[in-house]
């Protein structure tokens, strides 16, 4: 019996397909071995419209996955004749929000891994490595107050929900089919306090896949217009201008971008903050994220590959606009003479913004001498050994010696800083009584292996305090104790020579001296001159555009003459140079590039923090943030996720380690460990061309 053509019970079933662009629904009578390529060239030709279909793909709303590999057929993907299939647009509109806090109207690739679609916008927008960067949702309070395993498991937010939400960071390796682009075939909630849009760019962390958008365009939008705010651009509509505009921020943000930034109050809620970051190994469509809905665009991986100022405009611009909010919004601590240098800089980066800058060919040349007085300066000490070595004789292991004081802090007991004759070679630090003891060849009251123990500055330039925190892996976890040195000289060469043997380097590498002229210019840059360079009335400073609240509140009143006041001994420095010592003085921050999770570890009652940093793992103590042990990645051995339980397991030379993470899913902390050993093969030996598989070999899970 025939039936429009076809013979019943021959095998075929009708396929329902709804068209997104011409909202019409479509039935085809197809087989189970009929090819994806070839479903939507029957599904063309009953359309029967002259249009472009190039961009178009099959999406499967109930499996939250695409039919991406055209060559499959339907029995291959399981789909049968229940289900109901979306043909789609693959590069959508998405509003993306950059570091600088400005929104950007893009096309982006929603079909395609996360991480190749943060390539292809970067390359858009000019910004070099884009490997650094990733997409990650908007937070709203609410998300700060509870952990990411409490949102799951909490019903009440299931029921005010309604739909089931896709989940940001799920990824489930071992129930995703052979050859699958690690779609998610089992779903489990990522549940949240529902959020009324009642702004036109907050996008929930958990979208309902029913949910079309939470912003609508108005007509300036459609027409590509910059607003006078400097709130929403588009691509389109800035053509040959873009790399200009992106090159240089507004010296302030639209108050509505303002208004929607988080400050965390602790570290926990500073932790909660990595909830947000999409899996870079899944598309955007697969993770709730639907046309014209919000992402924003940060640097997440803080480990800058190669910052080269004749060709990285927009990304400098960028990392420093990152770094500037990170401090403005408490993400980061710093202290007060640093809060008042950041602050200089500002005044100086938005003062050079509208001043004619060097040209280029100038800037190219002078950076390119550097290059070569490094290149000849490295290749000096290859050849003749380090400066430090107290003779000419290269086989001489360079060491540093000086009288300074020691505090090991003991519990319920108050002790002084006692003096010491220190000597700092291969690693070891050794405290003897007086200088005399080492030639009379008298064993050291106390030495320290420095490979691997966390060195944190503890300066207070007002009262002339120059201090080392050190914390030493012990047989009882990190054993704390404290330098101080009496000059901010003597200062620079001993804290260099704690950095350097922290990560396993001794005083005979050649980035010695660079490490003691870094410290050295960081903090010079933080003391205030006598008078201000500029007339405070000149000037019309906003406090909270330049200092983090906790700080206004302490300098009310006096503000704007103490940021002038340090502006002064950058007053000199060119727009391009203003940013990079803001990104450096960012960079020797004690706590930069650490990004914190709550983790439980297994044996464990009680919550503690897990600090994932470019070259280690820390377990941390909750509340004060007290470093209990440290990891460097170069003595791990592997790295596996027990995908069922959500369990993570570390194994290093020394131990094996295992948690469950509480603030986000376990794929976060798998990829931010994936990602930090992927940039560190960076080199500018090795080809320069991106291993996007490799990269997803160290993140993907599996």
């Amino acid at each position: 019996m025939l039936s429009d053509g076809y013979l019943i019970g021959d095998g075929t079933w009708n396929l329902r397909v709804y068209v997104t662009n011409l909202q019409v629904e479509r039935s085809l009578r197809v087989k189970g071995d009929l090819h994806i390529g070839g479903v939507m060239l029957k599904l063309v030709e009953d359309l029967d419209i002259a249009m472009d279909w190039s961009d178009h793909a099959l999406w499967w709303p109930a499996k939250n996955r695409w039919l991406s590999r055209t060559r499959s057929t339907l029995d291959q993907y399981g789909v049968q004749a229940d289900a109901a299939l979306e043909f789609t647009p693959m590069h959508k509109t998405l509003r993306v929000q950059l570091p600088d806090l400005r929104y950007l109207d893009c096309r982006v690739d929603f079909s395609i891994k996360t991480f190749n679609a943060v390539i292809q916008l970067c390359k858009e927008l000019g910004i070099r490595h884009p490997e650094e960067l990733s997409f990650c949702k908007p937070l709203e309070p609410c998300h700060l107050k509870c952990n990411f395993k409490d949102m799951q498991s909490n019903k009440k937010h299931k029921e005010m929900n309604g739909s089931k939400p896709a989940d940001t960071n799920t990824f489930i390796g071992n129930h995703s089919p052979a050859g699958s682009n690690h779609s998610l075939d089992k779903t489990p909630p990522f549940m949240c306090a529902p959020i009324s849009p009642r702004h036109a760019t907050s996008t929930p962390i958990s979208s309902p896949l029913g949910m079309k958008g939470t912003w609508k365009r108005n007509q300036s939008d459609l027409n590509g217009s910059y607003l006078s705010n400097g709130h929403v651009m588009s691509i389109e509509s800035l053509n040959g201008s873009l790399y200009q505009s992106l090159v240089q921020s507004p010296s302030t943000p639209s108050q509505e971008a303002k208004s929607h930034s988080l400050r965390p109050k602790s570290l926990v809620e500073k932790a909660r903050l990595n909830v947000a970051w999409l899996d870079s190994s899944l598309s955007i469509m697969e993770q709730g994220i639907n046309e014209f809905d919000t992402l924003r665009l940060r640097f997440k991986f803080f480990s800058f590959y190669d910052l080269n100022p004749k060709v990285d405009g927009v990304r400098i611009n960028q990392i420093y606009e990152q770094a500037k909010w990170m401090l403005l919004n408490e993400e980061l601590d710093c202290t007060e003479e640093e809060a008042l240098m950041f602050a200089a800089l500002q005044v100086q980066v938005n003062l050079q913004a509208g001043v004619p800058q060097p040209t280029t060919e100038n800037h190219s040349n002078s950076f390119a001498d550097d290059d070569i007085d490094a290149a000849l300066t490295d290749l000096q000490v290859t050849l003749e050994g380090s400066h430090i070595s107290s003779t000419n004789d290269i086989t001489q292991v360079p060491e540093l010696y000086d009288y300074l004081r020691f505090l090991k802090p003991k519990r319920f007991t108050l002790k002084a800083f006692k003096r010491y004759w220190f000597t700092c070679r291969e690693l070891r630090l050794r405290l003897y009584k007086n200088r005399e003891d080492v030639a009379a060849g008298i064993a050291p009251i106390h030495e320290m292996n420095l490979r691997g123990c966390e060195v944190t500055p503890e300066v207070n330039l007002a009262q002339n305090k120059y201090s080392i925190k050190l914390e030493v892996a012990g047989p009882d976890g990190m054993s704390e104790s404290y330098i101080r040195c009496d000059s901010e000289e003597q200062y620079a060469k001993w804290m260099a020579a704690c950095r350097l043997a922290s990560k396993g380097r001794s005083l005979a590498d050649s980035s010695y001296d660079a490490e003691v002229a870094s410290i050295l210019a960081f903090l010079r840059m933080q003391h205030p001159a006598p008078t201000p360079a500029i007339n405070p009335a000149s000037l019309d400073i906003v406090p909270e555009d330049y200092i983090a609240p906790r700080l206004q509140r302490k300098l009310k009143g006096k503000l704007v003459q103490r940021i002038l006041e340090a502006h002064a001994n950058v007053k000199e420095l060119p727009l391009i140079e203003a940013k990079m010592s803001y990104i450096k003085a960012w960079q020797s921050l004690p706590d930069f590039g650490i990004s914190l999770f709550v983790v439980k570890f297994r044996g464990h009652k009680k919550e503690e923090l897990l600090g994932i940093a470019f070259n280690r793992l820390m377990r941390m103590e909750i509340n004060s943030g007290d470093h209990l042990k440290t990891w460097r990645y170069n003595t791990m051995k592997a790295w596996n996720v027990n995908w069922e339980i959500k369990h993570m397991l570390v194994q290093f030379e020394e131990e094996d380690i295992e948690f469950a993470c509480h603030s986000a899913d376990c794929k976060v902390i798998h990829e931010f460990i994936g990602g930090y050993i992927f940039l560190s093969m960076r080199s500018k030996e090795a080809n320069q061309s991106l291993n996007e598989d490799m990269f997803h070999k160290l993140t993907g899970g599996w």
